[in-house]
């Protein structure tokens, strides 16, 4: 018995050595109170999930504000004149204002200054050709004659119109000379009398502003000096005169026997675009 006691207390150290070597060691966790193995085989401890980085702000482009459309034009005043010195030419009888406008109006479309029609005897001959080409109960010289003898002279084409109103009138004419460059032929007098148109102005240039309004027209009668005891005094060449001056004798023309196919109205000896 004595030599089974020692080798009984040898296995039992042995055993609780062995048991010591395989119990993990453990130390508890101050913070949350749970016991945490430190062993070999004890899984690793979760890290703190990362923070996320912040996301990258893309700038939004500033965009301008779209610019205002610009202001319409405004009219402003506008002239145009056709005639030079030398330019006018009297009729040289009572009954010649037809061919003195016709002389005129070639002085004012030439404006070389070398090509003046001023002489009695052609005025004549202008005369007489209007006449033939005017079929006139009155057997005188009527626009249809002045329209054809202006084309005929190389002047460029020319018709006869009829406005029926006054301000249409100015601003048909004006807008004539303006693009054409050549004078326009006034009836005047209700058909008893021819002047020529050589400029005008206006507020508003025809070519930006359709309704322009026309507020001077230059004019020359080829009766002046003289004028007309019924229908007022001749004005001075290239006078400008006041809408409201020229409606005095240049006033409505009602159909004849020659313009029986033209409505009443204002007539006009108008260029026509070559």
């Amino acid at each position: 018995m004595s030599g089974a006691q020692p080798r009984y207390l040898a296995w039992l150290f042995a055993l609780a050595f062995m048991v010591a070597g395989c119990t993990p060691s453990v130390a508890p966790d101050r913070s949350t109170g749970v016991t945490q193995v430190a062993g070999p085989d004890a899984p690793p401890t979760a890290s703190a999930p990362a923070t996320p980085s912040a996301a990258v702000e893309i700038p939004t482009p500033v965009t301008s504000p779209p610019e205002p459309p610009p202001p319409p034009p405004v009219p402003q005043p506008f002239a145009f004149n056709l005639y030079q010195e030398g330019d006018f030419v009297p009729q040289y009888t009572f009954d010649w204002c037809v061919a003195a406008s016709i002389q005129m109006a070639h002085n004012l479309i030439d404006d070389t200054g070398g090509g003046s029609w001023t002489d009695a005897g052609h005025q004549g001959e202008l005369w007489e050709m209007a006449r033939a080409r005017s079929s006139n109960s009155f057997n005188g010289a009527n626009p249809l004659g002045w329209a054809q003898v202006l084309t005929e002279s190389g002047m460029g084409p020319y018709n006869v119109v009829s406005v029926p109103g006054y301000d249409d009138a100015l601003r048909t004419a004006a807008r004539a000379i303006a693009d054409t460059g050549r004078p326009v032929g006034l009836v005047m007098w209700s058909g008893r009398h021819a002047w020529v148109m050589s400029g005008f102005e206006s507020v508003g240039d025809p070519a930006q502003f359709p309704e322009f309004t026309v507020t001077g027209v230059r004019v020359l009668d080829p009766l002046y000096p003289h004028g007309s005891v019924k229908w007022g005094s001749s004005p001075v060449p290239n006078s400008l005169l006041k809408p409201e001056e020229l409606a005095t004798q240049f006033v409505v023309r009602e159909p004849r026997r020659w313009s029986s196919d033209l409505q009443t109205g204002y007539l006009l000896v108008l260029p026509a675009a070559l």
